[in-house]
């Protein structure tokens, strides 16, 4: 595919961007060649590549849930603004 000045421009337009001329004929080039590595890419027979969910082999790495004591709640309110009972205390948000 050949990508245009008016193309480069539309695409700026778009991004909300002001581009000089040379920054234009550069990203004419850039996308250009990008275009080019996508169609090679297509071009490549995958049908016997199974689909992946991940690059690498990778096992479930998560620990098992295990039961463990809470904070202590004196000390969960000891670094609070403000408290009130077993409360964290804060601004009033709805009126």
């Amino acid at each position: 595919m050949k990508i245009e000045q008016k193309d480069i421009e539309y695409i700026a337009y778009l991004s909300r961007i002001e581009l000089s001329e040379n920054e234009k004929e550069t990203f004419i080039h850039q996308l250009s060649d990008i275009l080019s590595y996508i169609e090679t890419l297509n071009r490549l027979n995958t049908e016997t590549v199974e689909p992946l969910s991940c690059a690498i082999n990778t096992t479930n790495v998560f620990r098992e849930d295990m039961l463990e004591p809470s904070t202590p709640l004196k000390d969960a309110l000891l670094n609070a603004p403000a408290s009130q009972s077993v409360f964290f205390k804060v601004p009033k948000v709805i009126e």
